[in-house]
């Protein structure tokens, strides 16, 4: 069983959370707060396998909040916000965040956040992957010298020989950063199906989340 604690300072928000949890036979909401202290009080004295954190609370942001629940081993971490923005992902990241998701997003990634991050796994909305991919690529300075080319890496060449072509076409959407609902709609797939070529991906690049999918995507010159 997953225990859950749910962090928000909008009662409705922890509610309709609740709700779409409670339903899953692996996972319990097992306490809930409404401002960051309580959330590090509640996640230090009650037995937690992740929390679910919003950014802007009272008293104690999620962000510090989320740096003092990881830096004492109490749980691990998934902020939710309402806000699409960059310094909340990295600040995130930076305190020990181990996913990142929008309250706009489907009650499946709820649920899909909270088994991969319980599994050991990251788990970021697209959104956040492409910022992410952004960043990593801002990184490279362009003053600095083309490097010389390097020689194809045979295990990586092995790896994309061995996608399929749909599966080609699924790693190119998520690198676009497509959630599996988007994508489904543009190949004209169930989302069942979608879920199952992802997870394939993930399988087959040795990826232990998107974001690293993406990573590899990128490397390997698959990235629309």
């Amino acid at each position: 069983m997953i225990r859950v604690l749910l962090a928000d300072d909008h009662a409705l928000v922890r509610s309709g959370f609740a709700m779409v949890l409670s339903v899953e036979d692996d996972i319990e909401v097992v306490a809930q707060a409404a401002d960051g202290a309580a959330a590090v009080a509640a996640a230090r004295d009650g037995a937690v396998d992740v929390a679910l954190l919003d950014v802007q609370m009272p008293v104690m942001d999620g962000i510090e909040a989320t740096r003092r629940i990881v830096g004492t081993g109490c749980a691990k971490v998934v902020i939710v916000t309402t806000f699409d923005r960059e310094d909340y992902l990295f600040d995130a990241l930076a305190a020990g965040a181990s996913g990142f998701l929008l309250k706009n997003a489907d009650p499946d990634d709820l649920v899909e956040a909270v088994r991969a991050v319980a599994g050991g796994h990251a788990l970021l909305a697209p959104e956040a992957t492409l910022r992410v991919i952004r960043a990593l690529a801002a990184d490279v300075s362009p003053a600095a010298p083309e490097p010389a080319p390097a020689p194809p890496d045979p295990v990586q060449q092995r790896i994309v020989a061995s996608l399929t072509e749909r599966e080609h076409e699924v790693l190119r959407l998520v690198s676009e950063g497509l959630s599996n609902a988007e994508i489904a709609q543009r190949l004209f797939l169930g989302p069942a199906t979608v879920k199952t070529h992802v997870s394939n991906i993930l399988a087959k690049t040795g990826s232990r989340d998107r974001v690293q999918a993406v990573v590899f995507a990128h490397r390997a010159g698959l990235a629309g």
